[in-house]
């Protein structure tokens, strides 16, 4: 009775916890009125603009030659964004960024400012700093 009393105290500290932790987890940008974000998303917009990824994907990130962020942040897995921009993808035309810095150092940036746009929490291609 003892052990079955442990294993359901185990299961809902695990249930209350898990959310919360979750959030905090989850939580890659903030964003107010569509357009003004936290600091490090405004650096996420910085270095899109600085790569000119708009040359392929579009100012509005909708697509050109290359496809459209908004959609697939909605099925890339952040592990698969970081590859595919170290990496790049040759053969579809989409060019290495792993050997530029500013990319590479500030890659989570650009991801939450590309995954707000495609969650719909940032309604404008272009953004301000929350002051």
């Amino acid at each position: 009775m003892k052990h079955a009393r442990w294993i359901i105290l185990a299961a809902l500290a695990t249930a209350l916890t898990a959310p919360l932790a979750a959030t905090a987890q989850d939580k890659l940008y903030t964003v107010v009125d569509g357009y003004k974000v936290d600091a490090n998303t405004m650096t996420g917009f910085r270095t899109w603009r600085a790569a000119a990824c708009d040359r392929c994907h579009g100012a509005n990130q909708e697509g050109m030659v290359g496809p459209s962020l908004v959609n697939s942040l909605k099925v890339l897995t952040k592990d698969e964004f970081v590859k595919t921009v170290r990496d790049g993808r040759l053969e579809k035309g989409m060019q290495s960024f792993g050997s530029s810095e500013q990319v590479m150092k500030n890659i989570d940036q650009l991801y939450a400012y590309l995954k707000g746009r495609s969650d719909g929490a940032i309604t404008r291609a272009k953004v301000e700093e929350i002051k």
